[in-house]
């Protein structure tokens, strides 16, 4: 059920026979083909809820749609969410009904540690940025077994310090991050290890064990809560649950009744203190709803005679001390750090709530550690005859992690430890950065009954035009903190890492995006909460395919009705690309942001200040990507359905027009051409309203787009599809044009294969000689996002007096451009370079050692085949994560902690992007996400990284 480790290449051609691999064996293999097939439901439970619900844009109902002001870090713990929940290393069913997490408290914090904490767009220096340590260790794909690390400081933790020295350094300086506040001094800190496991046959019993360790010189207090409770939904739906009273009748059932308003009132939800038979060590909550009747058996600390305490309240917003109105409810959100934190007693109930938490209080001696034990099950412990936390709780977590090593024993590639340990970890924080996304945009604009109307300004707010999305799904996320929604291009890369541990899970995500209830009538995906409209870059048919590939290919299956419905949703798609993005029917596209945040001149989201428009480098490249994409799919879909051939047909043609508006000029002599003979390079067109066009001269990501566009047709291929070779070869003989879009080699043994692409072989070899120039593209650590070159030679120009310039940031952004949280002018970004590796192994595929380029291409050496190039780029990247001879790692720049302490050595975070000279993370410090990507890196080139001495001395 998962793949084996003999891949070589990320790339190859449509109807490649599958090989047959040698199966996967054991118990994690069997739970994903039982989850699979819906025999069983081993994915109900999971790291679904997410780290960061405040200041999120579904929870934003402002006036002006300023969401990190109108829902601060200092109201999460008094407010309730409308739309999910957050926590720290928490799990919930997946339709987040009932919810458990970490909370601690380290009796000096102001508030209970419930939730991560970060700045905000506005008070960061590059943007919205946690500030926290915490680790994704291990995880599977049923997550049978999970394991995450969070590090607690025994010292106040510094919020006001945080806001404050960050707020005194400008985008020119590094952030001022929580290792800097000296909190960690001493190592005056715990480790908190939160470890998952499920039983081995019944989906719903989840063990849970708490380990935390006193890294300091001294005897350390700790308060331990985890946290049980419901996802409040009674508070916006046109039934009345009615309230909760702390006092309960003879039978122990909760006070309700009917409601004023006239509506329903209906039981909400409900948490109590189970008083069966139960053994004298252990704290019992019982919870009571429609559809889950779950127990959390919370086991006393060895050698405490007393069970942990059980506090409760109400999952309701705290209006009195958020707006001085009275509260709906006697008990709030808040009630437990109330009670914890302050003391105050009567903040909570000792009987049943919608939330609940079980109090553990312990000293921890200097290099010593406790562990607390739970158990989430659907049963009580009604005889006393179950002993929940006997041999066998300790048995089921060797168990899962038995056959988590087995299971990824099998799929790791066979590279030294520390390769594989970083392959680990990256899928770990793939499978961790699953959430529960749930918004519906109508509701959500229109609000909700019996909430405070929202102000007419949000008739027209962001998102008003999709008032069709309903999302109620797990979601892969790029960054559960920084970017806790769905963006629309990443999902498609999480899903070519994802399809080598989980393809289920992965086409389920593709197909997801292309729903009805997810899909503009219109044919737009969309893009991201912040702006469902923003324009992302087309790769999803790409990634289908390469999902689509990796299962056959790695587990000798092949979903073709997977490949079907997403290819009929994707040609909506394409249309409205094509309806939308060429302005003139010249087959030369715009686009807007696509993606790349700052990288161009002008903000392309926006009104060019200049008036016109662009023509669109990027734009151009991606929209012919995306057509042999779909022509990849129609073909391999053809032999089994003829009439795909007739949109084989389609998009092989339209292709070749991109391909020519591109790069010709065209024969009435309209020339659209972006590409420069004299550079050697594309550039983005500027079109002024009197029909000038004005080529910006910028060498930067967007002019390395259209190598993405290859494909080579095999006569295998071709042979398989009489109707398309018939409408191909006709199309050839009758129009002159595209011999000059065309390459073909007459391979006698094969028959003529055909090259479909982009850039012709003469270009290539100019463009690659900028791409792999150490002096503009080629780093130590990948490609660069904008060439070096600028550096020395920035691009300016003028509009009337105003001076809009690209320069080379081999780091952060100097600027708030799309909030200054990103940078696309120098970084490396993994996304970019996967695809730039994938199009020069394509290249390969047809050339072969026939053609060969300088690599670094400013120095002397012999010249070396595209499939070498494209390796040696990989290695580039994977250096990155990997240790160096001195122990350090470039991801973790100069810092002595994290390259150096033994509790720290051999954590690896997978950041946004990286210092194009260093290699040091920058961004998000957990987007596993698209940076994921590195696993498949070292799936794919791994073993020759350690035999060309290029990552491991």
């Amino acid at each position: 059920m998962a793949p084996n480790n003999n891949t070589t290449t990320i790339s190859g051609p449509p109807g490649t026979t599958p090989k047959s691999p040698k199966p996967i064996e054991g118990s994690e293999a069997q739970r994903m083909r039982d989850a699979d097939t819906m025999k069983k439901h081993w994915r109900r439970w999971g790291p679904y809820i997410s780290e960061r619900q405040w200041a999120t844009v579904r929870e934003d109902y402002s006036h002006n749609g300023d969401a990190w002001r109108y829902f601060p870090f200092e109201h999460s713990h008094l407010r309730t969410y409308r739309w999910g929940e957050d926590g720290i290393a928490g799990i919930s069913d997946n339709h987040q009904q009932l919810c458990f997490a970490l909370a601690l408290w380290n009796g000096k914090d102001r508030v209970l540690k419930e939730r991560l904490y970060g700045l905000t767009g506005h008070q960061g220096n590059h943007g919205e940025d946690v500030k926290e340590l915490y680790f994704y260790l291990d995880n599977t794909p049923t997550h049978s077994y999970m394991k995450y690390l969070y590090k607690y400081p025994q010292a106040a933790f510094p919020y006001e310090e945080l806001i404050q020295k960050n707020a005194m350094r400008s985008r020119e300086e590094g952030e001022f991050e929580l290792l800097d506040t000296g909190v960690f001094e001493d190592n005056r800190y715990f480790d908190v290890f939160v470890e998952y496991a499920k039983h081995a046959t019944n989906v719903d019993d989840v063990h849970v064990t708490i380990t935390v360790h006193n890294r300091g010189p001294e005897t350390a207090p700790i308060h331990i809560l985890p946290h049980l409770w419901f996802r409040n939904q009674w508070s916006w739906k046109t039934t009345d649950f009615g309230t909760h009273s702390c006092a309960e009748d003879e039978d122990g059932v909760c006070e309700s009744g009917h409601s004023d308003t006239g509506v329903t009132t209906d039981m909400r939800p409900d948490i109590k203190l189970f008083n069966g038979k139960r053994s004298t060590n252990s704290t019992v909550l019982e919870t009571r709803h429609d559809k889950l009747q779950m127990y959390l058996h919370c086991e006393a600390i060895k050698g405490q005679n007393a069970p942990p305490t059980a506090l409760f309240t109400e999952n309701e917003s705290n209006l009195e001390a958020l707006y001085g109105v009275s509260n709906n409810s006697p008990l709030c959100k808040d009630g437990i750090n109330a009670r914890v934190v302050n003391g105050n007693k009567s903040a909570v109930c000792q009987t049943h709530g919608t939330k609940a938490a079980v109090w553990y209080q312990a000293d921890i001696p200097s290099q010593s550690s406790i562990q607390i034990r739970l158990r989430l099950i659907p049963e009580a412990e009604l005889d006393g005859s179950i002993d929940f936390f006997g041999p066998s709780f300790d048995a089921t977590f060797k168990a899962r992690k038995s056959e988590a090593d087995h299971f990824y024993n099998q799929v790791l590639a066979k590279v030294p430890a520390d390769m594989q340990s970083v392959q680990r970890q990256a899928y770990a924080g793939m499978l961790w950065s699953k959430q529960f996304y749930h918004i519906v945009v109508k509701d959500w604009l229109e609000g909700d009954v019996g909430q405070v109307k929202p102000p007419p300004e949000r008739k027209k707010a962001r998102n008003h035009d999709w008032k069709h999305l309903h999302v109620d799904d797990i979601l892969s996320l790029p960054d559960k903190w920084e970017y806790p929604f769905f963006a629309c291009w990443d999902t498609a890369f999480h899903c070519v890492v994802l399809a080598q541990i989980d393809p289920w899970f992965a086409k389920k995500q593709l197909t997801l995006m292309t729903r009805e209830w997810y899909l503009h009538p219109n044919g737009q995906l969309p893009a991201y909460e912040w702006n469902f409209s923003d324009v992302n870059p087309p790769v999803h048919a790409w990634a289908a395919y390469r999902v689509f590939k990796t299962e056959r290919h790695e587990f000798g299956t092949e979903d073709r009705l997977f490949l079907e419905r997403i290819f009929q949703k994707l040609l909506l798609n394409f249309t409205w690309w094509v309806n939308r993005k060429d302005a003139d029917g010249l087959n030369v596209f715009e686009g807007g942001f696509l993606g790349l945040d700052n990288i161009a001149v002008f903000n392309r989201s926006e009104s060019l200040p200049t008036g016109g428009r662009l023509r669109q480098a990027d734009g151009t490249g991606w929209m012919a990507f995306f057509c042999l994409s779909m022509l990849e799919i129609a073909l391999e879909l053809a032999p089994t359905n003829r009439s795909y051939e007739d949109i084989a047909s389609k998009f092989f043609e339209h292709f070749l027009y991109i391909a020519d508006a591109l790069s010709w000029q065209n024969d009435d002599g309209n020339d659209s051409s972006l590409w420069n003979e004299e550079d050697g390079f594309y550039y983005d067109n500027l079109v002024f309203p009197d029909s000038r066009v004005v080529p910006l001269k910028v060498r930067s990501l967007v002019g390395l787009i259209p190598l993405f566009a290859v494909l080579v047709l095999e006569p295998s291929v071709i042979a398989q599809c009489p109707d398309f070779k018939r409408r191909m070869n006709w199309f050839f003989e009758n129009f002159d044009f595209t011999k000059r879009n065309v390459a073909k080699i007459n391979d006698p043994s094969k028959g003529e294969r055909i090259l479909l692409a982009l850039v012709p072989q003469e270009r290539l070899v100019k463009v690659l000689g900028h791409m792999l120039d150490e002096n503009e593209f080629l780093s130590p650590y990948g490609i660069r996002s904008l060439s070096k070159f600028h550096k020395e030679h920035p691009y300016i120009y003028y509009v009337g007096e105003q001076a809009h310039r690209v320069d080379f940031l081999p780091a952060e952004s100097n600027s708030g451009l799309f909030g200054g949280n990103s940078n696309w002018r120098g970084p490396i970004w993994l996304s970019t370079s996967y695809l730039l590796v994938e199009s020069l192994q394509r290249f390969h595929y047809y050339y072969g050692d026939k053609l060969k380029v300088a690599c670094p291409s400013n120095q002397p050496g012999p010249l070396k085949s595209l499939d070498i190039v494209a390796e040696d780029i990989m290695h580039r990247i994977i250096r990155i994560f990997l240790r160096a001879d001195d122990g350090s790692r470039p991801v973790n720049g100069s810092d002595a902690v994290f390259n150096t302490d033994p509790h720290f050595k051999d954590l690896v975070l997978f950041y946004e992007y990286f210092h194009s000279e260093t290699g040091m993370g920058l961004g998000a410090s957990h987007q596993t996400g698209w940076t994921g990507l590195v696993a498949t890196m070292i799936q794919t080139a791994g073993k020759n990284c350690q035999r060309y001495s290029k990552c491991i001395k």
